[in-house]
């Protein structure tokens, strides 16, 4: 069992190359790709990989609930899963909701004036 040191350094570590590797990703694309599916894969993948979930019950630390998910789904079958695939749904909605909110307010074309 880890240490409660060891766990939080493990966590920061995962949270920072998480978000490290997907920054990295967003600013290879950013020539290639559109803004908007940018901002998509970002935040959906910040969603996917930061999203926390209880391993089993009866623990106190989190792990990210992609794992948790794969894990329950490969071993004990969808039920034993449904505690860590339901925040993982809720993140990726308000990902993809949010990306709706920048494509609207924030990465719209500005309008050209038309000339008489």
């Amino acid at each position: 069992m880890l240490e409660d040191q060891g766990y939080l350094t493990a966590l920061a570590v995962y949270t920072g190359s998480a978000v490290l590797a997907l920054g990295a990703l967003f600013l290879w694309l950013r020539r290639s790709w559109r803004p908007v599916w940018r901002w998509l894969l970002l935040l959906t993948g910040l969603a996917l990989l930061l999203t926390p979930a209880y391993p089993y019950e009866g623990v106190d630390t989190l792990a990210p609930a992609l794992i948790v998910a794969a894990f329950q789904l490969l071993t004990a079958g969808p039920e034993a899963a449904q505690h860590a695939l339901r925040p993982l749904a809720v993140a990726v909605a308000l990902a993809l909701l949010l990306t709706l909110l920048l494509r609207i307010l924030v990465l719209r074309k500005p309008r050209v004036a038309k000339r008489p």
